[in-house]
Formats: C-alpha cells, structure tokens, sequence
C-alpha cells in the first residue's frame, strides 16, 4: 500500500472529526470539550508533517477529506445523538489506524506515529463511553 496515500486518507478522517468536534462543541457547550478538537487538529499535523517527510503532499482540500474520510461529518440535533455519533467514528477511527499500523511495519516511524494518535483515539472513545454510561468507571468499553 502507499504510506502517502494511506496517510492522506488518515489526514482527511482527521480533518473532518475537527470539524465534527467543532460544531458539537457550539452546538452541546460544556460537554464536547474543545481541547479534544484540538488533540485532531495535531493529529493532523502529525500526519500532515510526516506526509512531507515522505516526499509527498498533504491533502488540506475540503473535497478531498470529505471524499476521502473514514468517517462522515453528522451534526445531530440531541446531546446523546452527538456523543453517540462521535463514539462511533472514534472507534472507525480506532479501526483504521490498527490497520493502518500493521501495514506499516516496514516503516517503524509512521508506525510509532500511528501507534501515539490510536492511544489518544482510545481515550476518547473510552471517554465518550463513560459520558454514555453515566460517568460508569465499572463496566467494559468494547
């Protein structure tokens, strides 16, 4: 697989949870919490910069990220509806960069890359889980 292509394609599903976090984050104060808008937006960056150290181009183009996300941008309407929505591209998410990992493993830095965002991307899905759960520490996020 093409690391640069592959890469791209992570950007864009970056690019487009900024945006859905951003919009949640007006839309439902309080519990969307900006800084996690931020921790995509340096995703981005770290895939964008890591794009360029291969020699290739980062893909900023709104078309593209929309075209190639792994997630969709939702906006629903309700508080739960915008939890839920996140919890599940954050485990679309979680799903791409576990695949994305194994496929790098002849390139142990976008690896290590990968591997520090998926860490970050599990907290979040954890962390959205519990705000579905009631803030339940028992229990297992699956």
């Amino acid at each position: 697989m093409n690391i640069v292509k592959m890469l791209n394609d992570a950007l864009a599903t970056e690019i487009v949870c900024v945006l859905r976090y951003r919009c949640h984050h007006f839309m439902a104060r309080g519990l969307t919490s900006p800084e996690i808008a931020e921790e995509f937006l340096g995703h981005a960056d770290l895939i964008a910069r890591r794009i360029v150290e291969l020699h290739g181009a980062p893909q900023f183009d709104p078309t593209a990220a929309a075209t190639n996300a792994a997630v969709e941008f939702e906006a629903p309407a309700d508080l739960e509806g915008m939890i839920r929505s996140n919890l599940d591209a954050e485990q679309v998410a979680i799903d791409t960069y576990k695949k994305m990992i194994s496929d790098c493993s002849r390139d142990p830095t976008t690896r290590r890359v990968l591997e520090d965002i998926l860490s970050v991307e599990e907290q979040h899905a954890y962390d959205l889980w519990s705000l579905l759960n009631g803030g339940e520490e028992q229990g297992e996020y699956a």
